[in-house]
């Protein structure tokens, strides 16, 4: 039967009662099986969330230069990987790699990320004091580029902007070091540069206008503006 505007519709207390019983007792029936239905997981190992069993490796080719000071610095870059880390580190004298691995101690899932860091920046020519940085800190970065991918020069071109980049004695680079807070390694025409993100746009910024030809001089004037209000901030 259709209901017009006209007229009543009366709902007894006993038909209330009713419904709001049914619908409490629904209420509690759905809780009851989301509660029982809910999974309870206990947290992943590092070892769990990389497939069981199986161990996530990672290998880091060593360049022949970079070869023979590693064997003197194999201490210093073994000890913190293993002790710090709790992974575990070989270094392959047949492939020239470094080849690291979790283990069962292993806490931190990304520890062998940090430690891949951390010798990728060795390779690349940085101190280890410098690289042990990586695995202390978790907002630096590590930023190559060449001198072609600013500006295509070669030959004494080439050389004459490399030797503004390292300045007489490496003075230019490091107060480009200083004044930005990274630490710069240049290797023929690639630049490689260690520091927080915005830190190292500052480093890409100065080096990018050396290249360019902008004076030594004009370089300083802008990083002791730079590093005054880096303070200021600070």
């Amino acid at each position: 039967m259709e209901l017009d505007d006209t007229m009543d519709v009366i709902i007894t207390s006993d038909q209330l009662s009713s419904k709001v019983a049914s619908a409490a007792a629904a209420a509690e029936a759905t809780a009851a099986s989301a509660n029982t239905d809910k999974p309870n997981f206990a947290p992943l190992s590092a070892k769990d969330l990389k497939g069981g069993s199986r161990w996530e490796i990672r290998r880091i080719r060593v360049p022949p230069h970079r070869f023979s000071p590693l064997k003197v610095d194999w201490m210093k870059v073994y000890s913190p990987i293993v002790e710090y880390l709790k992974l575990q580190v070989r270094m392959n004298p047949k492939t020239r790699m470094i080849e690291i691995r979790t283990c069962e101690e292993t806490e931190d899932t990304g520890a062998i990320q940090k430690a891949a860091d951390f010798v990728r920046a060795y390779c690349l020519g940085f101190a280890v004091e410098d690289a042990l940085a990586l695995l202390r800190m978790d907002d630096l970065y590590l930023e190559s580029f060449e001198v072609k991918d600013v500006k295509t020069l070669s030959g004494d071109h080439l050389s004459r902007a490399i030797g503004r980049i390292a300045g007489k004695d490496g003075k230019t680079k490091y107060t480009i070091e200083n004044a930005t807070k990274t630490r710069i390694v240049l290797a023929d025409s690639k630049i490689h540069i260690l520091g927080t993100f915005q830190n190292i746009k500052f480093a890409r910024d100065a080096v990018g206008n050396l290249i360019l030809g902008s004076p030594p001089g004009k370089v300083y004037s802008n990083l002791r503006t730079l590093s005054s209000r880096m303070k200021e901030r600070f």
